[in-house]
């Protein structure tokens, strides 16, 4: 089924951005209706039965079971780490930026309008949730239906359940856009070679980009652990806004007057913040998910240096300077 899902929603990416997006939008939509009945009925069933959701509520950090991870500061930390893969989408926002009609305007509204609402409804979907039956139950695959199980309204179970399958395609189609877009650009740049960007007379879409990413994604969904997976989306996410923030704080020291659309408040703050809670992060994650970490890091180096090195336009523009200043 992983295979098959992702396998149609490439092929709705390869048809289109206008058709993805319209797609994404229709299903977050319902996704997010849901959602909100979701709140609206255990909020509902909460208010009558407050004794019960007090009792699920304490305490409140549970204390730790010895082990780092096993509840405590240790386990919210290391959940913090295990989940960020949820929050991979207000990036993804930005690899989308060429096609957006007016990117200075449309992609810090588009990030930080969506983190704020998302922010909103993860904080009372949990809340509600944990109020509704104790944590300890809710190490499932369903939570949420677990949840509104509890309220005793059978509709509302279907319902959850359309909500999941509708989050979960949202889901692919953001990541499986972003990730085509990021290795579109990254051909542009000359770091990987030009099948990458190549446009389809008709649909104008990166096509080659999408379908690899597509096979790949489908082939790993098919074989992998989903819990697997998403600890290495997770640390590979918190490395690349570790890598981005220092960016970000070195391009401001060193070039201040450049143009930016966009300025980031607060620098170096932000920045210095932004890298030390993500390290926070991921020093909770598992050791395993560090050394597949690694292994990924080594193939995307050698990659680099055995071609994107020599063929960066970067580089290139940067060559002739080079050699002057050597004269």
């Amino acid at each position: 089924m992983a295979f098959l899902g992702i396998a149609l929603v490439t092929t709705v990416l390869v048809i289109g951005i206008k058709e993805s997006a319209n797609l994404n939008s229709f299903i977050v939509v319902i996704k997010v209706c849901v959602l909100l009945v979701f709140i609206a009925l255990g909020v509902a069933y909460i208010s009558k039965h407050m004794s019960d959701a007090t009792a699920n509520w304490t305490p409140f950090i549970p204390p730790n079971e010895g082990e780092f991870g096993k509840y405590g500061w240790s386990g919210v930390i290391r959940a913090a780490g295990v989940i960020f893969f949820a929050y991979i989408g207000f990036d993804a926002v930005s690899t989308a930026a060429q096609e957006a009609k007016n990117p200075k305007r449309d992609m810090p509204i588009g990030i930080l309008g969506s983190l704020v609402v998302c922010t909103i409804l993860y904080i009372l979907v949990a809340g509600t949730l944990t109020g509704l039956v104790k944590y300890t139950t809710l190490n499932v695959p369903d939570p949420i239906a677990v949840g509104i199980d509890q309220t005793g309204i059978r509709w509302g179970s279907f319902l959850v359940k359309l909500g999941a399958i509708c989050g979960l395609t949202s889901t692919m189609v953001v990541m499986l856009l972003g990730q085509s877009r990021v290795f579109f650009s990254m051909s542009r740049d000359g770091l990987l070679p030009r099948w990458a960007s190549a446009i389809h007379p008709k649909f104008r879409t990166p096509y080659i980009s999408s379908i690899l990413v597509g096979i790949f994604v489908a082939i790993f969904a098919s074989v992998i652990p989903i819990g697997i997976l998403g600890e290495l989306v997770s640390i590979g996410t918190l490395l690349a806004f570790v890598i981005v923030c220092a960016g970000v704080w070195v391009i401001r020291r060193t070039n201040p007057e450049m143009p930016r659309p966009f300025r980031t408040p607060m620098v170096p703050f932000v920045p210095i913040m932004g890298i030390l809670i993500s390290l926070l992060m991921m020093a909770g994650l598992p050791g395993d998910t560090w050394l597949r970490l690694i292994i990924w890091l080594v193939i995307g180096m050698v990659v680099y240096f055995a071609y994107g090195r020599y063929h960066s336009r970067v580089q290139m523009m940067n060559a002739p300077k080079n050699g002057v200043m050597a004269d």
